[in-house]
């Protein structure tokens, strides 16, 4: 049979189909056609997209373990001093300090000390402020080249005497580094108006200094992205470091950063601030390391010193949570060392740092 002869067969029965459904009837002679079916709706479920793998780089930041393409290991980092004063803010760049330190200096002022793996990029930086001998100290330890104006004479025998690569805008010949900006100079004073730039630096850095760390120079922090067990809440910290200056520290959840604040000279805490950027300064790792802070016997000026060797208690904030550590430095070209209960490393955070260094005796205190 052919295919002509098929169709016509469907066609013929096709036609009979109605009529004989037309002409049944049930019991009670209404008609008992049914409504035809709901066609059918065909439900595909919705896939998850795979989620994206986290990249994986080769090498790892040394001052924050943020992953890189790049080794920049083996560089110095650039350490910065800055002024801390309230009529000398706000400061230039610390917000994209990797690691700042903070330490009391004479009459209950703090200064602070920026370190910046890498500086370029960064631009503008300041007030650049004089050096302390516990500063020049720390930043022996990171191998860091030293950027002050002035100092005190027990920075100044540190300097010389430990062999500290510097760049000193006050006593050095380093003036085309740096500039007075006019504002600060007419509002601040001159002592709190000394600005230079990541450009300057970097355009000018002497030839004979040594720009990569000797072999077998590690900084010797770990980091991890996730928090270790151990770790109470704590998302408000606040640290005293004299009459003068309270430092607080605030978690937010949605950065999982801890955003700085302070109070100077009895002011109602104000937010930190990069007068560059404009960004508040947060940080993935809050640092209060205890030592023993007393005047310098027989200074005039009232000058402090500070003990950053040895051991002593601490206190780590990460991912909204803090943990009692301790801390431990055997000589002053090491690292800090950051250790558990049980005397293991404990990881930081992966990001910047804050690291507030204080007496014994203060009482830092969270929530």
């Amino acid at each position: 049979m052919n295919k002509r002869r098929w169709g016509m067969l469907l066609l013929a029965g096709l036609l009979t189909v109605p009529l004989a459904a037309c002409g049944k009837k049930d019991p009670g002679g209404a008609s008992s056609s049914a409504p035809p079916d709901e066609p059918a709706v065909s439900v595909i479920a919705p896939v998850e997209p795979e989620p994206e793998p986290e990249p994986v780089f080769p090498y790892a930041h040394p001052l924050t373990g943020e992953g890189l393409d790049q080794d920049i290991s083996g560089k110095r980092p650039i350490a910065v001093m800055f002024n801390n004063l309230k009529k000398a803010l706000p400061q230039l760049g610390v917000s994209q300090a990797d690691v700042v330190y903070e330490i009391v200096a004479e009459g209950g002022i703090t200064r602070m000390m920026g370190v910046f793996q890498e500086l370029e990029g960064v631009g503008e930086l300041g007030s650049i402020r004089s050096a302390r001998d516990y500063y020049v100290n720390l930043a022996l330890g990171h191998d860091a080249i030293y950027i002050h104006a002035g100092g005190s004479p027990q920075a100044y025998e540190a300097l010389g005497s430990w062999g500290v690569t510097h760049i000193d805008f006050v006593n050095g010949p380093y003036g085309n580094m740096c500039w007075r900006d006019p504002d600060r100079r007419k509002n601040a004073g001159l002592e709190h108006s000394l600005l230079t730039s990541s450009e300057k630096v970097l355009e000018q850095m002497p030839s004979r200094f040594r720009l990569d760390h000797e072999e077998g120079y590690s900084v010797g922090w770990t980091f991890a992205k996730d928090a270790p067990a151990g770790g109470q809440p704590a998302e408000k910290l606040t640290v005293p470091f004299s009459n003068y200056k309270t430092g607080y520290f605030t978690y937010d959840k949605e950065t999982n950063l801890y955003f700085t604040a302070q109070s100077l000279d009895g002011s109602d805490p104000i937010s930190y601030v990069d007068g560059a950027s404009g960004q508040a300064v947060g940080v993935g790792n809050v640092l209060v390391l205890y030592t023993d802070i007393s005047r310098v016997p027989g200074d005039s000026a009232g000058r402090m010193s500070v003990r950053t060797t040895g051991t002593g208690d601490g206190l780590l904030l990460r991912d909204g949570q803090i943990y009692e550590i301790t801390w431990r430095r055997d000589k002053r070209t090491d690292n800090y060392s950051f250790l558990d209960k049980s005397g293991q490393p404990i990881p930081l955070a992966v990001g910047h740092s804050y690291i507030n260094i204080v007496s014994a005796a203060a009482e830092a205190a969270w929530e």
